[in-house]
């Protein structure tokens, strides 16, 4: 079945009561036994599951092509349950520029609790197979990165992770399972952010975790998310399947519109540099158009100036919005270096811009102004 299908039908069915053909919420904490103490339905308090979110953890698993799902309350609580289902000793290597969300969570809380974390450039493998040591249990990949657009080698990662008798987990939030498929090149968890390309409108804040195979790993995450409670609503749920729904045709259409603005800004002569691996000037170019099937609806871009310079453009847009986040409708611009701590590996000069589904040549229009 194809993926524009899946996202259409996976996890969903007709309500039996009034044959209502779109998914009710269901709102309740607890769920009615019987008098034995059996659960007739498979649900016995909302906090370890619910219908919403079994639904939405259906159709993430068939979109990612994986055995299996865990939905958290954010992005940020299911890459922290995978990072929590590692145990004090273990090591971790993580690229150099991984987000910023997660590099708080491994430096502030995770390695203060006994993790041990290497930070490489991933994007060149021989350093990632330098960082490897005997008690290496998972390797953390994120490509496209955020916010300089990186692209890692998944195969490579793959291998050196096998060799090392290591996991390797994707964030795949940037490249979503339209444009990029973690889990057939032989990755074992894959890590979204819902709350951006998948839920798809700005309104909802969740995350997943889809996993190759149901195995001891994928059951202790399983723990982690009704144990340690962030979970979704069933609201939430609800909103991330309705935007799955629209997945392939959002992510297609913005990432033709991004390779279109990169190549304009790519010729602009106030822009320093722009990051985009759609541009065969991309150093990761070869290995995402290998890898990937388009190039994604993310990219960067620094301004000659220094930071007023990039300051002064992000003020004077008017149909990108400025704003955090990120795979809405609308097109978003954000100095991404103010918006995190000291430490930023992030240069001061760079926006990072988020391409929505306005018309491009409005997009090209508004930069071009801003620019000037």
């Amino acid at each position: 079945m194809k993926l524009e299908t899946i996202a259409v039908h996976a996890g969903k069915n007709s309500d039996p009561g009034s044959g209502a053909i779109t998914s009710s919420i269901q709102l309740a904490t607890t769920f009615e036994r019987e008098a034995d103490g059996a659960f007739p339905h498979g649900y016995i308090y909302a906090r370890s599951n619910n219908p919403n979110r079994k639904n939405l953890e259906t159709c993430l698993a068939a979109l990612e092509g994986g055995a299996a799902a865990a939905a958290f309350a954010s992005g940020s609580a299911a890459s922290m349950a995978v990072f929590q289902a590692l145990s004090p000793g273990d090591h971790v290597i993580a690229p150099l520029d991984v987000y910023y969300g997660t590099s708080v969570q491994l430096r502030e809380l995770l390695e203060r609790w006994g993790l041990k974390v290497s930070y490489v450039d991933m994007s060149d493998a021989s350093q990632v197979e330098q960082a490897v040591i005997s008690k290496t249990r998972l390797l953390w990949v994120e490509t496209p990165s955020n916010p300089l657009l990186k692209i890692v080698d998944i195969d490579r990662m793959v291998a050196i992770g096998r060799r090392a008798g290591a996991l390797v987990a994707c964030d795949n939030t940037w490249a979503t399972p339209v444009l990029q498929r973690p889990l057939e090149m032989g990755v074992d968890v894959v890590m979204h952010s819902t709350t951006k390309y998948l839920g798809g409108h700005s309104d909802v804040i969740s995350g997943a975790l889809i996993s190759k195979v149901e195995d001891d790993f994928f059951r202790r995450l399983r723990l982690i998310q009704a144990s340690g409670g962030a979970v979704p609503s069933p609201f939430d749920c609800w909103l991330v399947q309705r935007g799955v729904s629209t997945l392939a045709w959002r992510v297609r259409a913005q990432s033709e519109q991004a390779f279109l603005v990169a190549q304009f800004l790519s010729r602009h002569p106030k822009v320093a540099a722009v990051h985009y691996p759609g541009l065969k000037s991309h150093p990761g170019h070869e290995a995402a158009a290998r890898q990937m099937k388009s190039f994604g609806g993310m990219l960067a871009f620094q301004v000659k100036g220094g930071r007023d310079a990039a300051m002064a453009v992000a003020a004077g847009v008017k149909v990108f919005t400025r704003a955090t986040s990120l795979g809405g409708v609308e097109s978003l611009i954000e100095h991404r270096a103010s918006v995190e701590h000291p430490g930023t590996r992030t240069p001061d000069d760079l926006l990072r811009v988020s391409i929505g589904l306005e018309h491009v040549d409005d997009l090209i229009e508004d930069l071009s102004q801003a620019l000037a």
